[in-house]
């Protein structure tokens, strides 16, 4: 046969409490666990990845390319003034010798044609090694922002369904606290080690976000703020009604007050108060202390 007990009166075991804190310590775990794993979610279905730009980007390639072209022409510009050197050197040799030098002349003069070509062709190169690298830049620019982009809503969906998941644990913690209580169940202790764990977890959200925006998502600790207290006070609020109700008959039992909890004995009325503590049944008419939930005489409520 099942007997209903006062929670209030049950004195809880040290062994009662180290198995709810046991219990609130893996409850955490597995919160924290659920916590990180929703953004390696969001993670996998939005498609972050690492910022790289492929080697087969067209800006990539024409950058390569332009950079391949201008080392080219600098070797080639090089090379050409080595030779007009060289050029130019024989024929003042034998300019200065007094030697026939029309054939040296002409060498020098196609030289300095061929540097005067290198020069200008690597100067051409440079221009547009110099337009590949702003294409470049620009390129790299679009795909970090893009990237940028889709972080930031990488960041908002794993923080909706964070906040999603606090809430809910934190309404179920509630909602279970309640529930045991209406009950008088002994196992009331596993709703305040749920809500230990949860308050506990929504500390870690908190941290993870308040320090992180400063635009409209800063509301999000705020809101959960919000939330927390309101349903804090609910629930205290509720249980206050629910003292309020069997207060009395608690005092009862202890020969106390029902109005004042002082202590009456065998008095009709309260030492402390003064109100009447003994009444008429309003079934029988027989003697009841007030604050009983039957009478003695004819067992009615």
């Amino acid at each position: 046969m099942a007997t209903r007990v006062d929670i209030e009166q049950i004195e809880t075991t040290k062994s009662e409490k180290l198995l709810a804190l046991i219990l609130a310590v893996f409850f955490l775990i597995g919160g924290l666990w659920t916590y990180q794993k929703i953004d390696d979610y969001v993670r996998e279905a939005v498609g972050i990845e690492e910022f790289q730009l492929q080697f087969d980007d067209p800006a990539v390639s024409e950058f390569e390319a332009a950079r391949t072209s201008f080392a080219d022409a600098s070797s080639e510009r090089r090379a050409a003034r080595e030779n007009l050197e060289l050029r130019r050197e024989a024929y003042r040799t034998a300019l200065d010798a007094g030697k026939p030098a029309g054939q040296l002349e002409r060498a020098y003069a196609d030289a300095q044609e061929r540097f005067d070509a290198a020069k200008l062709e690597a100067s051409e190169a440079r221009a547009e090694l110099r337009a590949a690298e702003l294409k470049l830049r620009e390129a790299e620019r679009r795909a970090q922002t893009q990237f940028e982009e889709r972080d930031d809503r990488r960041a908002l969906y794993s923080f909706l369904a964070r906040l999603v998941f606090v809430v809910a644990l934190l309404a179920l913690g509630y909602w279970l606290l309640a529930r045991l209580r209406a009950r008088n169940s002994r196992y009331l202790l596993v709703a305040f080690a749920l809500l230990g764990a949860t308050t506990v977890l929504a500390f870690v959200f908190a941290g993870d976000y308040i320090t992180d925006y400063v635009d409209p998502l800063d509301l999000g600790p705020l809101i959960l703020s919000l939330f927390g207290i309101t349903t804090t006070l609910a629930a205290f609020w509720a249980l206050q009604r629910y003292l309020a109700k069997r207060m009395p008959f608690r005092r009862v039992r202890k020969r106390e007050c029902p109005f004042c909890g002082y202590p009456v004995g065998v008095n009709e009325h309260c030492e402390g108060c003064g109100r009447e503590v003994i009444a008429p049944c309003s079934t029988c008419g027989e003697t009841r202390r007030v604050g009983t939930l039957h009478c003695g005489a004819c067992g009615h409520a």
